[in-house]
């Protein structure tokens, strides 16, 4: 090769400076490294044997264990498909197989929840009394005098005389209306006829109990269940300065029921409920001796 058709060149792989003919463009090689000056080319096969390289024809672990992994995710995939496909299947079949038993099941309700389920009649019931029983109500407790009174209890010509009879010798429950408030309403189914059930709480949590009976068109107050008492008193009937009988309504508590378990006879001691307060007991009476073999 003669000096005219040489020159110098630079190799853009090491650096190296080194000379090569002139007319060999594409096969041009470094002097140096042996490989392809130009950094635009790939290195040729040959490369490898000037280079030599011993994981050339082995694998790498990197690409070995992502192989290994895709598979195990494949695997996994398919199982998950398959008892995907095994769960719907007995669903569906389940379903095909009682479709019958299930469209002719007849629905359960409890016991509870049959008690609590309020027929459609009372619904109506209440919806249409409960207005006209707050108004009687309303009116009843802001009359002054029994008189007044009288126009809005049940059955007032046989009442009047009794309710006079009773506040006469009982003072007068002052309330005030403006913080009276229903707290709840039910219907009693008495015989023959339906009636409805109220309590009423006033701003000292007195809890005032109401019965409304339907009497020629108007809801009226049932004033002996609201008094809870005859016309005579229950303090004057127990000192013995009124009649020799009355009606009342008490609540009965038995005394040392553990020491006269082995006696003949029991003893009983009644208590008049305190007015707006159900749950508290007013004045007893003497105890009562009464036989256990007896009516009574």
């Amino acid at each position: 090769m003669s000096d005219t058709n040489t020159s110098w060149f630079h190799c853009g792989r090491c650096g190296s400076l080194f000379q090569s003919s002139v007319e060999e463009s594409d096969d041009r090689r470094c002097a140096v490294c042996g490989r392809n000056p130009s950094l635009g080319t790939e290195a040729p096969a040959v490369e490898s044997a000037l280079v030599p390289n011993d994981t050339a024809d082995k694998p790498a672990d990197h690409d070995k264990y992502p192989s290994r992994k895709r598979r195990r995710r494949y695997f996994m995939t398919k199982l998950l498909l398959g008892w995907v496909a095994v769960l719907l299947a007995i669903v569906f079949g389940a379903r095909y197989l009682w479709r019958d038993e299930i469209s002719s099941a007849k629905p359960f309700v409890s016991q509870l929840a049959a008690k609590n389920v309020v027929p459609d009649a009372d619904v109506a019931l209440l919806s249409e009394a409960s207005p006209h029983c707050s108004q009687t109500f309303s009116s009843y407790l802001a009359a002054t005098t029994p008189e007044e009174r009288a126009q809005f209890v049940h059955t007032p010509i046989t009442t009047a005389a009794r309710m006079a009879r009773f506040y006469s010798l009982s003072p007068l429950v002052d309330i005030d209306l403006r913080t009276l408030a229903l707290a709840n309403t039910s219907v009693l189914h008495l015989p023959g006829r339906r009636a409805i059930e109220s309590q009423w709480r006033a701003a000292d949590d007195r809890l005032l109990d109401a019965v409304f009976v339907e009497e020629n068109g108007e809801w009226r107050l049932d004033w002996d269940h609201y008094v809870r008492f005859s016309d005579y008193p229950w303090p004057l009937f127990l000192a013995g300065s009124g009649l020799d009988q009355g009606e009342f309504r008490l609540l009965a508590r038995e005394r040392l029921a553990d020491e006269r378990k082995n006696e003949d006879a029991i003893s009983i001691v009644f208590y008049a409920p305190r007015f707006g307060y159900a749950g508290e007991t007013g004045i007893p009476s003497p105890e009562f001796l009464i036989k256990r073999d007896t009516r009574n």
